[in-house]
């Protein structure tokens, strides 16, 4: 597992962080090595079933390439049980000193989430700048973003809540967001299938060529270059531009 010092360090490994919920435990390997073939490194397990802690703990270990963190911390004691099981990061609902407190002491890099101004202004207090917005589509989406920018010009944001892949690239679009959080790449009926190259033929790679094609739409030729680029890096190319054979079907 690759470690972390600071949740910006996520940017630079793709514009998309699935969020994650596994209910077998034996599902949890082949499902991340499955996204981490396809070229979708960083992977948020959400700390919302019974075997959570213990997944995040077997991809840690059995999956190098993968950059695994911890989803749905609400308290301390979840902030050191993800540490304990080898979380490379945290990302909580909300933001709280006790959580906030809990990750530092831990050295655990924490993604917090916010909704408003006000929450916005207590996790910077807690020295965070990247933020998870949350609920994205539910808080106001778009214009809300848009609107936080003008207060908190130094704040960066990552949206997840009701993404998918239709939707974002107008959301990576925005300056003040750098990452997007979303399920659809690992929908529960595609984690059943998860020891097969299925998850990396027909979600993971669906689900990327809807982002390419989204982010090259209405750009110049050299930003669309420059984004497809990023992209095609992202996914683990080289391959040739809008022939990429991950995408095969």
């Amino acid at each position: 597992m690759t470690a972390v010092k600071n949740t910006l360090e996520l940017v630079a490994l793709g514009p998309v962080i699935p969020v994650i919920v596994i209910q077998r435990l034996a599902d949890a390997v082949p499902l991340a090595q499955a996204l981490v073939d396809g070229g979708v490194r960083v992977l948020e397990v959400t700390m919302r079933t019974p075997v959570a802690l213990a997944a995040i703990e077997a991809i840690a270990r059995a999956v190098p390439g993968a950059v695994v963190g911890a989803g749905t911390i609400r308290s301390a004691a979840d902030a050191r049980a993800a540490k304990d099981a080898g979380s490379a990061f945290a990302v909580s609902p909300g933001y709280t000193e006790a959580v906030g407190a809990a990750c530092r002491a831990a050295s655990l890099p924490l993604l917090p989430g916010v909704a408003t101004a006000s929450e916005v202004m207590a996790a910077q207090a807690g020295g965070i700048h990247f933020l998870k917005f949350f609920p994205a589509t539910a808080a106001g989406g778009i214009p809300m973003l848009k609107a936080l920018a003008g207060p908190f010009p130094d704040v960066v944001f990552c949206p997840t809540g009701g993404i998918t892949a239709d939707t974002a690239a107008q959301f990576l679009a925005l300056p003040n967001v750098k990452v997007c959080g979303g399920s659809w790449l690992t929908p529960q009926d595609a984690q059943r299938l998860s020891a097969h190259v299925t998850v990396q033929n027909k979600v993971t790679a669906q689900a990327a060529r809807s982002l390419l094609e989204q982010l090259t739409e209405g750009f110049e030729p050299y930003d669309v270059r420059a984004r497809g680029l990023a992209l095609w890096r992202y996914l683990g190319g080289p391959w040739e531009p809008l022939g990429l054979s991950v995408f095969q079907d």
